[in-house]
């Protein structure tokens, strides 16, 4: 009896650890989903996928030897389509910035390698474990040195009696290695103010925080306001 249970813990024990590696590595980085987010995913659907490949222990003597036939891929399919939900549930978009896409991906991961273990594909489970552990902690680092192209949205405010013309607007934003790729306008406050909206780019986050120095000094800067388009 011990001899035909060994496996199955063997593959519910393998799911647990390495969806315990990504979650830890997701609470490492402050994400919502993490360690027992990420554990508890890996084992459910390995746990999900014994069901199916050891059908014939639990359904022997409820039905008739041959009545029924099931296919295991059904419940992959059913896995990985539920886990959408949960997902979903870790992306929100805060103003104009998304942010959760990398930690739904790893919760679908995740419930992938479950899969994996839960059927005994072990060697592709563990390889893929590692890539995944990989991609999310040491690219981390390959993007911090790759040259990258940083977004901002930015909001000018003027008096109206003060306002700066584009062209000025334009000048200024352009002296500190930013591209403009939209601009928009809005009369404000019943007509007392005047609003400049734009969408940066550079590629240099340290260029912000100049911007953000150089508005906070000038007196005829009503308001101003910079958010990065960040995950």
């Amino acid at each position: 009896m011990l001899e035909e249970y060994l496996p199955i813990l063997f593959h519910l024990g393998a799911a647990w650890l390495a969806g315990s590696l990504i979650g830890l590595e997701r609470s490492y980085r402050g994400r919502p989903a993490g360690f027992r987010t990420h554990s508890l995913v890996c084992l459910a659907s390995a746990m999900l996928m014994l069901v199916t490949t050891y059908q014939g222990q639990w359904i022997q003597g409820l039905l008739p030897e041959g009545s029924i036939r099931t296919d295991p891929t059904r419940m992959a399919q059913g896995i990985m389509t539920g886990i959408g939900f949960l997902g979903a549930g870790v992306i929100f978009k805060e103003g104009p910035t998304v942010r959760g896409l990398t930690t739904a991906a790893s919760i679908w991961m995740t419930s992938a390698l479950g899969i994996l273990f839960g059927i005994g594909f072990l060697f592709p489970a563990i390889v893929v474990t590692l890539v995944t552990l990989a991609t999310l902690s040491l690219f981390r680092f390959v993007e911090s040195r790759m040259p990258s192209q940083y977004y901002a949205e930015h909001l000018l405010v003027f008096p109206i009696e003060a306002v700066l013309e584009e062209s000025d607007v334009r000048r200024l934003v352009m002296e500190q290695n930013f591209n403009i790729k939209t601009m928009s306008y809005r009369l404000a406050e019943r007509g007392s103010v005047f609003e400049y909206r734009m969408t940066l780019q550079t590629y240099d986050k340290r260029n912000l925080t100049r911007l953000a120095a150089l508005l906070r000094d000038r007196q005829d800067v009503r308001e101003f306001r910079l958010t990065p388009l960040v995950e």
